[in-house]
């Protein structure tokens, strides 16, 4: 075998990932907040970036929005830059006034909420009018300070008879004094004694309810009544009848008290909106803040007598700025564009609602709009979209489906919704199987197996009929 050294020249093809592709493909699968964090970050790093909040300039930006950014960051050497060329050019497509975004102007009575009480707070106010002494006040305070927020116990006595030199049964019986306080069921160490609190204060004391719950607390969630039933010599409906006063109590005693500020929204990436007959796509500008040129440094492009260090970092700036101000737009576009297929491929489920859902792939969107299919994954990616029949997640419309009598497609969802509106009406002594189910679907012509009915059934947190049956 011969072994030499040669120089070979070969002609091939790769897909380099850029910082600009890469920035720009993070950017389309930003949604409404993750853009905004983005934007803010970007706004400190970056002197030039600054936010539009000019009613012009939004009219200016609306008339064109629909151009594309065609500009060419790259050309020409750093230092021979035409930046009166590229400021014109931009200034065309993005307005670059000389206002500042304060955002101290705005009005948000969002921020305007009043003083909420939390459950400690609750509970020590209870705690000071049980007249105790200092010391036992003391150990009290402690034990309520190692509640959490669903209202359960997290502390070892152990460590309260450390800290306070106390025995356990001193400190046992400040902690059933704190379990007396209002929620009922504050303080348990586990769901078993949280129920249980809540029985004896309502008078199940040596009952059948707690006896299910002290010793068949496992078999009664998986609903095994008739087993629990010959355990304990009662009938099944006895049983089931106690089960159903059981689940009317509360598993989390401190869930009344979640703060509002808790509360997580939904902002909407798309709206879609019916006029006379055609449904209109809408990305929401309002969910990200529009970005522009700061006017001071517009003004310093304008200058001739620059040196070479600013030259440098005007040049890195703003071409970092227009990079993130093109990227943004091309993302608001291809939303726009993936939206727009799937309103008009979903028309008849804006029309007549849920039934009418068709199945839908990735592959379908993105040979419509003549794009690949991750970037269709990444535009839809955790955004939402507001319309007529409500709010739902983009991905939403990608569905699975099973072959309908007609040979077209029915929808996941489709068949969910008459398997759940079947369900509702059966008679709860003799619920329906899921072969009876499947087999009930293959007449109205919907081809589907048991298994599948199963695997819908499970998806729509269903129990099995042996689980639904009540006696």
């Amino acid at each position: 075998m011969k072994m030499n050294f040669n120089l070979n020249l070969i002609q091939t093809q790769k897909l380099i990932m850029t910082p600009e592709l890469k920035q720009a493909i993070e950017i389309l699968q930003f949604n409404a907040v993750e853009l905004n964090e983005f934007i803010n970050e970007e706004l400190l790093n970056n002197p030039i970036l600054e936010r539009t909040a000019s009613e012009s300039d939004d009219e200016l930006y609306g008339e064109k929005s629909d151009q594309e950014f065609e500009y060419d960051l790259d050309k020409g050497d750093k230092q021979e830059m035409d930046w009166e060329d590229m400021v014109n050019y931009f200034d065309d497509v993005r307005p670059m006034a000389n206002t500042t975004y304060n955002s101290d102007n705005d009005i948000n009575y969002d921020n305007f909420v009043a003083d909420e009480e939390n459950l400690k707070d609750y509970l020590l106010m209870q705690l000071k009018f049980s007249k105790l002494d200092h010391d036992v006040m003391k150990i009290g305070e402690y034990i309520i300070e190692n509640i959490d927020d669903n209202g359960y116990l997290k502390m070892n006595n152990d460590e309260a008879m450390i800290l306070f030199n106390r025995s356990n049964e001193e400190i046992e019986q400040v902690v059933r004094l704190v379990q007396t306080f209002d929620p009922p069921g504050v303080g348990a160490r586990s769901l078993k004694e949280c129920l249980l609190i809540q029985l004896y204060q309502q008078g199940y004391e040596e009952s059948l309810e707690e006896t299910l719950v002290t010793d068949h607390l496992e078999e009664l969630g998986e609903k095994k009544f008739a087993q629990i039933a010959k355990k304990l010599n009662e009938t099944a409906e006895r049983v089931q009848l106690s089960y159903d006063y059981i689940k009317t109590l509360e598993p989390k005693p401190g869930r009344s008290f979640s703060s509002l500020r808790d509360v997580r929204y939904v902002i909407p990436d798309v709206f879609v909106e019916k006029e006379k007959d055609e449904y209109v796509v809408n990305v929401n500008e309002s969910a990200s803040p529009r970005l522009q040129i700061n006017g001071f440094y517009k003004n310093m492009l304008n200058q001739f007598t620059r040196d070479s260090l600013t030259n440098d970092y005007l040049s890195k700036n703003l071409q970092s700025a227009l990079r993130i101000i093109k990227s943004i737009e091309q993302r608001r576009n291809t939303i726009y564009r993936v939206c727009k297929a799937i309103v008009e491929y979903q028309y008849d489920f804006f029309e007549k609602g849920l039934l009418y859902l068709k199945p839908l792939n990735l592959k379908d969107i993105a040979d419509e709009i003549e794009v690949h299919e991750s970037t269709v994954s990444r535009a839809v990616n955790g955004k939402y979209m507001q319309c007529p029949n409500g709010l739902f997640e983009i991905k939403y419309f990608f569905q699975s489906g099973v072959k309908g009598a007609s040979g077209e497609g029915v929808s996941s969802e489709s068949v969910k919704l008459v398997m759940k509106e079947m369900i509702d009406k059966e008679d709860t002594k003799k619920p329906l199987s899921d072969q009876y189910l499947a087999d009930e679907l293959n007449k109205t012509g919907i081809n589907i197996s048991r298994r599948t009915v199963a695997k819908y059934r499970d998806e729509l947190n269903i129990p099995p009929s042996s689980k639904r049956k009540r006696f």
